[in-house]
């Protein structure tokens, strides 16, 4: 009896283990047979959706004919637009006012009051309908540039949070306003008109808060100008005095003197700080200097970097390549004819 059971037990152990096999083998049959029949089906869909296709392929070809034809005469009947850029660079946070003028001169446009556009840009009406729109994103700007923002965005942070934002999440978050450089385009149907517009928008960069901006900046320019001038005048009265001192020295003849006995005595000449007062003269001069030049450079409301061009670029997007758009259409319009035909012709043949 005892030699029967190790073998009874050897037995149902390889029972286990086939019914074991059997098991793993028949889920991963399911699991394929659960892709295939996915992409039987994804591969069904396909042909069932191809299938009209072929079959009305003549049909097809001569509607998608018809569409380019029909694309390239309304293509060559639309008027050519014309566009050019100008890049230029706001000072004292003028730049909220150039976005809002700029928003503001697309809805005179789309309200029709050429009215007042003739009044802004100083044009005539005629010029004035041909303008299409206006347009301003952030100018050109290098990856030295985005790395310059990112330095000075951190330092306007809590040290606690300047982890938490990222280089790619500031770049990718910020807005219109990040930049210091914009680049605003023209639309219109004239093709030399965007010079004439030039000098109207010049004048859109001045506000309220940009003029008290600017007033502010210069009385602080000129606070820290008499500072700095009145250093210089202290600077350039103690080095007179030490060249007194020095000059009254060389006079008694460079402090010997002798007494009854016949001893000479030299008397210490003074310490003085001329080198010490030359370099701080120096730095107060060239302090001055920054400062008188910091004025000069920003000393208006903008600084045009590249202005508009005397004739315009003729303008080409997709959006206006109507040999393409018609045929795309066609097709679409094509495809959800036969769908819904075969949906109609499905209801129809269906029984409960």
């Amino acid at each position: 009896m005892s030699t029967n059971l190790p073998e009874q037990n050897k037995n149902n152990e390889e029972v286990d283990v086939l019914i074991l096999f059997d098991y793993f083998g028949r889920s991963i049959s399911k699991v394929i047979n659960f892709f295939l029949n996915i992409f039987k089906g994804i591969f069904s869909f396909f042909i069932y959706a191809l299938k009209p296709l072929v079959r009305n392929f003549k049909l097809i070809a001569l509607i998608m004919l018809v569409s380019v034809i029909l694309g390239y005469v309304y293509q060559r009947t639309q008027p050519d637009i014309y566009t050019s850029q100008m890049l230029v660079q706001p000072y004292f946070d003028s730049k909220y006012q150039l976005v809002t003028n700029i928003k503001y001169y697309n809805a005179l446009i789309n309200e029709q009051d050429y009215e007042q556009l003739t009044d802004i840009f100083s044009i005539s009406e005629e010029d004035a309908k041909e303008i299409i729109s206006f347009d301003i994103k952030s100018g050109p700007e290098n990856e030295n540039d985005k790395i310059i923002q990112y330095d000075l965005f951190l330092k306007s942070l809590d040290s606690s949070r300047t982890r938490r934002i990222s280089f790619e999440e500031f770049v990718n978050n910020r807005s219109i306003y990040s930049g210091d450089v914009f680049e605003i385009e023209v639309f219109s149907y004239k093709k030399d008109i965007f010079r004439s517009l030039e000098d109207g928008l010049n004048n859109t960069f001045t506000n309220t808060y940009s003029v008290k901006k600017r007033q502010k900046r210069d009385s602080l320019i000129s606070i820290e100008r008499q500072r700095i001038v009145s250093s210089i005048k202290q600077v350039d009265s103690l080095q007179r005095v030490y060249i007194n001192v020095l000059h009254n020295e060389e006079k008694s003849n460079q402090g010997a003197y002798t007494i009854k006995d016949g001893m000479t005595f030299i008397q210490e000449k003074t310490k003085t700080r001329e080198y010490d007062l030359l370099k701080e003269s120096i730095e107060l001069k060239k302090a001055l200097s920054e400062l008188d030049s910091k004025k000069v450079e920003e000393d208006v409301y903008f600084d045009t970097l590249s202005s508009f061009q005397d004739t315009g670029a003729k303008y080409s997007s997709l959006r206006k390549k109507y040999m393409i758009i018609f045929p795309f259409i066609g097709f679409v319009l094509l495809c959800s004819a036969f769908l819904i035909r075969n949906f109609i012709k499905f209801i129809s043949n269906y029984e409960a």
